[in-house]
This record gives C-alpha cells, structure tokens and sequence, in this order.
C-alpha cells in the first residue's frame, strides 16, 4: 500500500501552478478596477471630473507592484534552484580548466 503510494506523482501540484498563475491575472483585474471605484468616489466626493484619473492611476500601479512582487518571487525560486548541485553546470564549468598547453612535454 505505501509503495502505490509512493509511486502515484501528486496530481494537485500542476493545480496549485495554474492558480497561482491565473491569481496574477486576477490580482491585476482586481486593482485596476478597485482604481476606478477609488476614482469614481474621489470623483463623486469633490465633483471634479479629473480625479477619476487619479483612481485610474493608483490602481495601473498596484497591478504593475502586483506583476513585480510576482517577478520577484519567481526569481528567488529560480535562484534556489539554481544552487542545487544537480543544475551547478556553471560552477562545473569553471572546476573544468582548459590545461595549460604552454607547459606540454615534448617525447
């Protein structure tokens, strides 16, 4: 019973990677319109039409903070990833010097 378990690969993991990929997407909806009801209640409060755009404004930069935050995070991911020594070919690469053909000996 624990070998059926071990060999089954958790089928939720490719889930939880398409959520977290459509939530960017939603967050970024989401602060758009929260900006434009942020802009519509600056606008209906002081009756100038212009600060709709304020709204506008405040909710592009929370859903370009949002796109960054993401970023930022997938970076971090990639970067620990990285460390593992099964994907250090850089490091192999450089432990790997050409020899020095200057100093060969001659028979």
């Amino acid at each position: 019973m624990d070998e059926e378990n071990i060999q089954k690969k958790p089928k939720i993991k490719g889930v939880i990677e398409a959520v977290d990929g459509l939530s960017l997407g939603i967050s970024m909806v989401v602060a758009v319109a929260m900006g434009v009801g942020i802009g519509y209640l600056i606008r209906s409060i002081t009756d100038i039409d212009w600060t709709f755009f304020i709204g506008i404004f405040i909710g592009i930069a929370a859903a370009i903070l949002n796109v960054y935050k993401a970023y930022a995070k997938q970076k971090k991911s990639y970067e620990e990833l990285a460390k593992e020594p099964r994907y250090a070919i850089k490091k192999h690469l450089e432990d790997d010097k050409d020899p020095d053909y200057s100093e060969t000996k001659h028979y």
